[in-house]
């Protein structure tokens, strides 16, 4: 039978929120935004027939059964010991040739350097949320690590606590899978946060945007004071504009964020244009529209390919 590359590898557009299964919850959330026309970061899904077929070719499937039966629940070492062997179990496989293909093909397609991976579980329906966050994500993976990274997030469903969880759950005999996400990582010029309701009067008609020069991590942790620009959500127009100076910025140096002054003819400037507060507050009226109920954005205008990317979307749950 021929292998073809989409039954390990999933490209964003070809996934939606009803693939969970084989996407994980982050693999579908992500395609179900990117097919409704939302600028999430392109990327594509590792989907779990490439973990299925890994477990096989390195015969793994009753070792890690049998690492998992010496597990007493009750005994926090036995569960940090089963963790250790079946980790490395899995981040010491061979990766099989045509799952190693169609990775290294679908990353050629995506044309950037950097990279984050990040462990997509396909257990994240209600009952087995929690151990959602238990998984792992890598940030600034380029071509000659991302191989390694894969396998690592695949190991990361053997973390003592996603084990530990397992069996207070009654589900160690089950078979579990897991997904990795591989999505362009955004070199922000500018970026920040955005509310599609203004969370401070919860006045329904206004968007509010909020942005600085370089990384999110400055504006989402405070430490700047960020520009902020007010739009009627119905008329899209900019209804207040607000600039702030701003002296530092985080931006990536080889990989790594860095802190660095902003350069002495940006600091008063107004970080985006009349006609991207605009287009920005559209993409988030869709993203509301789309869910239904009010939400909070992470939003960032990439400096290489001249873009705006939406990277994080939540409900507002202040209102």
């Amino acid at each position: 039978m021929a292998i073809h590359h989409h039954d390990f590898v999933r490209h964003f557009s070809k996934l939606g929120k009803g693939d969970v299964a084989i996407a994980g919850g982050k693999g579908a959330s992500l395609g179900e935004m990117f097919t409704h026309g939302i600028a999430v970061p392109p990327g594509f899904t590792v989907i779990t027939p490439a973990f299925d077929s890994f477990i096989q070719f390195n015969n793994l499937e009753e070792k890690i059964k049998s690492a998992l039966f010496e597990v007493d629940a009750k005994d926090p070492a036995s569960v940090d010991k089963a963790s250790e062997t079946i980790r490395k179990l899995i981040e010491d496989g061979d990766m099989p040739p045509e799952v190693e293909q169609a990775i290294v093909h679908e990353f050629g397609q995506m044309a950037t350097q950097f990279v984050a991976v990040r462990s997509s579980a396909t257990a994240e329906d209600g009952s087995t949320a929690s151990w959602a966050g238990e998984l792992e994500s890598y940030t600034n993976v380029t071509e000659e690590d991302l191989l390694e990274k894969v396998q690592k997030c695949w190991s990361s469903l053997f973390t003592p606590r996603a084990i530990f969880y397992r069996f207070e759950k009654n589900l160690q005999h089950q078979r579990v899978s897991v997904a990795v996400v591989v999505q362009k990582m955004v070199d922000s010029e500018v970026s920040g946060v955005a509310f599609s309701v203004n969370p401070v009067t919860k006045n329904y008609d206004q968007t509010i945007i909020e942005g600085g020069w370089g990384l999110g991590e400055s504006v989402v942790a405070g430490i700047i004071t960020p520009d902020s620009y007010l739009v009627n959500k119905k008329e899209e127009f900019i209804e207040d504009i607000t600039v702030n100076s701003q002296e530092t910025m985080i931006t990536k140096v080889d990989g790594v964020s860095t802190t660095i002054d902003v350069p002495l003819e940006m600091r008063e400037a107004q970080k985006l244009k009349g006609q991207q507060i605009i287009e920005l507050a559209k993409m988030v009226s869709h993203i509301e529209k789309h869910y239904g109920f009010p939400v909070d954005i992470e939003w960032a205008y990439d400096k290489n390919d001249k873009k705006l990317y939406i990277v994080q979307s939540r409900p507002i749950t202040t209102l």
